[in-house]
């Protein structure tokens, strides 16, 4: 459990530096440092890869699973890039929710921090919960499966324009719950009016992004528990990948037009998953074509969106 201990303290080590130190005063966060930052989150995830074989070739941490370190650091690797992967669905959501919400750039980091925290939490819950399941009951695989597959469908069938968070069931239900301005008030998530506290949009929105990433959490976790069944490395790959989502977030949001053949090779990432589980008593196919299958889809998206000239409107 020690491991676990100084894992969850690295995190919030790097969480706490993030919001006291670097990003202590609110400012608008530009495209240069948002790529220095991805580029150190990305740096971070990958090298911790080395960490994942040390592990578990000392034996300094359970292996329920019976990995071998190089199939451990696979397996981390995969379950890193699947959540890496399917986070860029999560940005173009996020990207609506303060456009929708007139969220000024300047204050958009602070309100992904604590956005963040509580997707760490929850995702824990959900990894542990989700890693029971599989221990306790076999078929459950076959249910992850089919759901991942109808996932796929519904993302390659869905139309993220329609989307409008002041028209949702969140939306509607925190206006029961608190009064909320209409205006901003710097970087508070609340303020006394009368003396009612009142909700400003910072704190919708983080509420409506907690939520939403809750939701994507139901297809990235059982994507990765396809993988491994192994707690920490669904965890560790999962926690990695949401840390560097913030930096993300701020280096393609504003390039969303240029990635606009990324939603199918999410499609093809979630579909060959669920039918990876749904055979999984049949076919067992090496660690490294799930990687490889997950990396050329993944980067054929971007190249089609590069490559591929925008259909000019009549």
């Amino acid at each position: 459990m020690w491991v676990w201990g100084v894992f969850i303290a690295f995190v919030l080590v790097f969480l706490a530096l993030d919001l006291g130190v670097f990003h202590k005063n609110d400012h608008v966060v530009r495209s240069k440092e948002a790529s220095i930052w991805t580029a150190v989150w990305v740096t971070i995830a990958l090298s911790f890869s080395g960490v994942i074989y040390w592990l578990f070739s000392s034996g300094l941490i359970d292996n329920p699973t019976n990995l071998t370190p190089n199939d451990a650091v696979l397996k981390y690797v995969t379950g890193y890039l699947i959540e890496l992967s399917l986070s860029v669905d999560n940005v173009f959501v996020i990207a609506v929710i303060f456009s929708s919400f007139k969220i000024p750039a300047i204050y958009q980091h602070r309100i992904l921090f604590w956005g963040i925290l509580g997707a760490i939490i929850f995702r824990a819950l959900m990894i542990l919960f989700g890693v029971a399941l599989i221990t306790k009951f076999d078929w459950i695989i076959y249910v992850f499966g089919v759901f991942l597959l109808w996932t796929a469908y519904k993302m390659l069938k869905s139309d993220e324009e329609n989307f409008d968070p002041k028209k949702s069931w969140v939306f509607r239900q925190i206006k029961k719950v608190f009064p909320v301005t209409g205006t901003i008030h710097g970087h508070d998530f609340f303020v006394k009016r009368m003396g009612i506290n009142a909700a400003t949009p910072l704190f919708v929105a983080l509420i409506v992004i907690e939520l939403t990433d809750i939701l994507f959490a139901l297809d990235s976790i059982p994507a990765i528990l396809a993988i491994t069944a192994d707690p920490f490395i669904v965890f560790s790959s999962n926690i990695l990948a949401i840390l560097g989502l913030r930096s993300m977030y701020f280096l393609i949001s504003r390039m969303l037009d240029k990635f606009r053949y990324i939603n199918y090779s999410l499609v093809v990432i979630l579909a060959f998953v669920g039918l990876k589980m749904l055979f999984s008593s049949y076919v067992h196919p090496p660690e490294w074509v799930s990687l490889a299958v997950i990396s050329i889809a993944l980067i054929s998206g971007i190249v089609a969106s590069r490559m591929i000239p925008e259909k000019e409107d009549n």
